[in-house]
């Protein structure tokens, strides 16, 4: 139940396929009711487009990444993507071993792949801005710190949180996962 409140709050406009993926921590008690809890939620998910996977773990907690297939690799396949995730080690953006060479990403150095955002669906110039200055400088700050189009960035961010607003109501009053997953 846990983690599927986490998927209302952290993964709605995802959810409701608006966004290509999100990201979020999550406790667990054991690796036997994490794996269960992401099996059953892939199964029943899947079929509407929806994949979760696990892309770090420490002790007792994940980090869950909820993703639209079809999006990322829009997303992957957007100019000038390929070239900057080349820098990073990416050697072809195929989604899984994109995913697979962010994993590795995250459980090297101990620093945070900041390349992480693309795979969020934030804007190339965003990221590559976030990187250049540190993360400082930004015109404005929402689901991500914003150094392009602010404009585009605030009527997304708006987007989003209405969005989550929407889906907390609904799953609040009885609907399920399940039924507030938009097939794609």
């Amino acid at each position: 139940m846990l983690l599927e409140r986490h998927l209302i709050q952290y993964c709605a406009p995802t959810l409701a396929s608006i966004k290509t993926a999100s990201l979020f921590n999550h406790s667990f008690t054991s690796d036997e009711e994490l794996n269960k809890q992401l099996t059953h939620l892939n199964s029943q998910l899947g079929e509407k487009g929806i994949s979760l996977i696990e892309l770090y773990r420490r002790n007792n907690k994940a980090l869950i990444y909820v993703y639209r297939k079809s999006h990322l690799k829009a997303d992957l396949d957007r100019p000038g993507v390929n070239r900057f995730l080349k820098k990073y080690g990416y050697e072809h953006m195929e989604v899984e071993y994109a995913l697979d060479r962010l994993k590795e990403r995250l459980k090297a150095d101990g620093s945070f792949p900041h390349e992480i955002g693309l795979f969020l669906g934030y804007p190339l110039g965003d990221v590559i801005g976030f990187i250049q200055n540190a993360g400082k400088n930004c015109k404005c700050i929402g689901c991500w710190k914003v150094y392009c189009n602010e404009c585009e960035a605030v009527k997304k961010f708006a987007r989003y949180q209405k969005c989550r607003t929407i889906y907390a109501r609904l799953w609040q009053n009885g609907r399920t996962v399940w039924q507030l997953t938009v097939a794609a």
